[in-house]
């Protein structure tokens, strides 16, 4: 029957459960029983389940985090020990690179000295040969100018002069 008087009071049709004045203490009294299952269903279930979920992340996230900070110091000691063996390499190279310059100029001033000893020979040589054909060119230049003289001479005066005579007018042209 009050279904009726609701029915007669809005002209024929229904009111809308939850607007009904008449069914607030029911819904009321629901709504509560309600709440309280679904908190304590939260409360003892779903939250200590994402509680886990998220303390298990941050040990994760702790973990890496100590991983990584163990792995960036050996990498930073790593790149230490690198740095170092590079430059010691590089002293070594640097060291070896006099040494081989070094020995190479010493091996080049060696062989230098060598060809200029060799050369020195070969000029002294050279001169020596030089002085002896200077000298026979100077003994030779006497007859060659004496046979020069007696040439033009017997041109000049078209009478042949003898090889003698003109030694003897040469001799003391040569001595001035």
């Amino acid at each position: 029957m009050a279904q009726n008087s609701t029915l007669a009071q809005t002209g024929g049709h229904p009111k809308f459960p939850p607007l009904d004045p008449d069914t607030f203490a029911p819904q009321l009294v629901w709504l509560a029983i309600t709440f309280g299952l679904l908190y304590l269903l939260l409360k003892r279930v779903i939250l200590p389940r994402v509680n886990d979920v998220i303390e298990g992340r941050q040990g994760r996230i702790r973990d890496d985090l100590a991983e990584a900070e163990i792995v960036r110091a050996a990498t930073a000691h790593a790149l230490a020990s690198y740095e170092e063996a590079l430059a010691d390499a590089r002293s070594k190279a640097g060291s070896l690179a006099n040494a081989l310059r070094d020995k190479v100029k010493a091996d080049v001033d060696e062989e230098r000295a060598k060809a200029e000893a060799a050369i020195a020979a070969k000029i002294s040589a050279a001169e020596r040969r030089i002085a002896e054909a200077k000298a026979k060119a100077l003994v030779n230049v006497e007859d060659i100018a004496g046979d020069v003289a007696g040439a033009i001479i017997a041109r000049l005066i078209d009478k042949n002069v003898s090889k003698a005579d003109v030694k003897r007018a040469l001799v003391p042209r040569a001595a001035e």
